[in-house]
């Protein structure tokens, strides 16, 4: 009988490494959602010095198990993020943030759709989402605090996001 005690103890230091991998570190993407989007960047832009900022991660924009979000630190003034005409098709309204988790239905980062609401990948920003399963991943939207009229596409899979346009619904 008290043997079950003891392989229990064990049990659970042998599974300490892997909650930690998966609840708290700076663990990306396996189905982790953020509880809130980016916090606004102050300052002047800093310059992209690549995302691949521990082993394991990618190298594209993403954000850590605890929170970080790794990569939006372009700065308000950052030229590639000027639109003439912000939000020209109007507001998403679908809702943003950790409670609202969509699935891909379909197009790819030209034109990708979800519950009847249209979105354009930032042609910056293309070359991070080719892993993408444009046709089954789940997304999170989350709105970008510093630039009128684009939004964050977080993909719940890979832990990586896009900036995107909306396009109507």
């Amino acid at each position: 009988m008290r043997l079950i005690p003891k392989i229990f103890a064990l049990s659970l230091v042998l599974c300490i490494p892997l909650w930690a991998q998966h609840g708290g570190g700076h663990a990306v993407g396996g189905g982790f959602v953020p509880k809130h989007g980016p916090a606004p960047s102050h300052g002047p832009a800093h310059p992209a010095p690549g995302f691949h900022d521990e082993p394991g991660h990618p190298e594209a924009p993403h954000v850590h198990h605890n929170g970080t979000w790794v990569g939006h630190d372009a700065g308000r003034d950052d030229a590639r993020f000027h639109l003439d005409h912000p939000w020209e098709h109007g507001h998403f309204t679908g809702g943003f943030g950790r409670g609202h988790v969509w699935h891909l239905a379909g197009g790819g980062p030209g034109r990708f759709w979800f519950g009847g609401f249209y979105f354009s990948v930032a042609s910056f920003d293309v070359g991070y989402c080719g892993d993408w399963n444009w046709g089954g991943d789940d997304v999170v939207i989350y709105e970008d605090p510093d630039h009128d009229g684009w939004y964050l596409a977080y993909n719940v899979r890979l832990g990586t996001y896009v900036h995107v346009q909306y396009l109507g619904a």
